[in-house]
């Protein structure tokens, strides 16, 4: 997990309204939220159901521009 070091921006009535980061802590927070898309993407698609194609087949498939 990544160690954040947050600054806070306030108003008039001490209600926090922003957060600053570190730039380098900004790029891996971004980084990480990829990743974890990524990986949401990867359960939705291994959820739903599906036709296994052997990965000498899909290349060809890819090759030829035919489609199942």
């Amino acid at each position: 997990m990544i160690t954040v070091h947050p600054s806070y921006l306030i108003d008039e009535k001490n209600q926090k309204t922003a957060v600053v980061l570190p730039y380098s802590e900004w790029e891996q927070l971004l980084e990480d939220i990829e990743e974890l898309d990524d990986i949401r993407a990867y359960d939705r698609a291994k959820a739903q159901p599906s036709d296994i194609l052997p990965f000498e087949d899909a290349i060809r498939q890819i090759q030829t521009g035919n489609s199942v």
